[in-house]
């Protein structure tokens, strides 16, 4: 009993072993092309539903409140599109050194350049307990900069440049972000009583949706034939840690090396992340509780 109890209660973490588990044994189904689709499902159902259950859960006035503060947003775009990279970089003037692959080098400097997921950010943040009206927003704006951006900083640190199609990237995101964001509000406005009465599972539908990108993520992980590589740069790859690599990189005889680090940090990004969430949301309850005690009585 006590074994179902803690599966109950750690469903989410149980659903992410066996989807990786389903992904491992017969990786053809949520491939590119496969009967899943994921190229449909997953970036655009997926990631619109995850928007959508964000814009019917959120109050309007927390998503406004979000957007006054600046400070936070400069810090985290800041933070993710100038500093990391320049990080990344000095820390791979050191590895140079090693006998690892220059070309994985160079996918993990691309890596490095990339602005974070947008929706696997969101729900994560939303597990936690986090400000997921400020990681809504952060996402959705770092993957616009991103288009411009990252483009920029590949020249600057790999001297690679190429034309991005912006029109088509852009009017994806609005599509799978912002505009179901914005339907989710107004359906919001007609059935706030019901939602707040009935109070609807929304963390545990984001969480459901994401354990399908999971599965997809590692369907395309292990069916990937280019990921071939010497132990010790695997090794390297594994411990130091998208369309538009193919568009920068289209056509270069060394682009499977280059995506190496990209399809090892996407899985493993919403791997750890997910394998994090309890142990950072009891921090969070605990800060909270401290803050609370902290505060002056009147």
């Amino acid at each position: 009993m006590r074994l179902l109890e803690r599966m109950r209660k750690d469903w989410f973490m149980v659903g992410i072993v066996l989807a990786i588990a389903g992904a491992k044994l017969e990786p053809s189904i949520g491939v590119n092309g496969g009967p899943l689709k994921p190229e449909i499902t997953v970036s655009y159902i997926a990631v619109a539903t995850i928007f959508f259950n964000s814009g019917l859960s959120l109050k309007t006035e927390e998503l406004t409140s979000a957007l006054v503060h600046l400070k936070l947003h400069l810090f985290i775009q800041i933070f993710t599109l100038a500093f990391f990279p320049a990080t990344i970089w000095l820390f791979l003037q050191l590895l140079s050194i090693t006998p690892i692959n220059e070309w994985l080098l160079k996918g993990l400097q691309t890596v490095g350049c990339m602005p974070p997921p947008v929706s696997s950010a969101v729900i994560l943040t939303k597990a936690v307990g986090g400000n997921e009206a400020a990681a809504i927003f952060n996402s959705a704006f770092g993957s616009f900069l991103g288009i411009v951006i990252t483009p920029l900083l590949l020249l600057l640190f790999l001297g690679s440049s190429s034309s991005v199609p912006f029109t088509s990237i852009f009017s994806q995101l609005f599509m799978t972000v912002v505009v179901p964001l914005i339907i989710g509000q107004i359906v919001r406005r007609y059935i706030k009583d019901w939602l707040e009465r009935k109070k609807p599972p929304f963390g545990a539908i984001s969480s459901s949706v994401l354990l399908m990108i999971i599965y997809t993520t590692f369907c395309d992980t292990f069916s990937n034939p280019n990921i071939d590589l010497d132990k010790f740069s695997l090794v390297l790859i594994l411990f130091i840690r998208i369309p538009m690599l193919k568009i920068v990189f289209a056509g270069h005889e060394h682009l499977s090396l280059i995506s190496v680090p990209l399809l090892i940090y996407h899985p493993a990004q919403i791997l750890l992340g997910s394998v994090l969430v309890p142990t950072i949301k009891s921090w969070m309850v605990s800060r909270q509780k401290g803050v609370k005690l902290t505060r002056p009585t009147v």
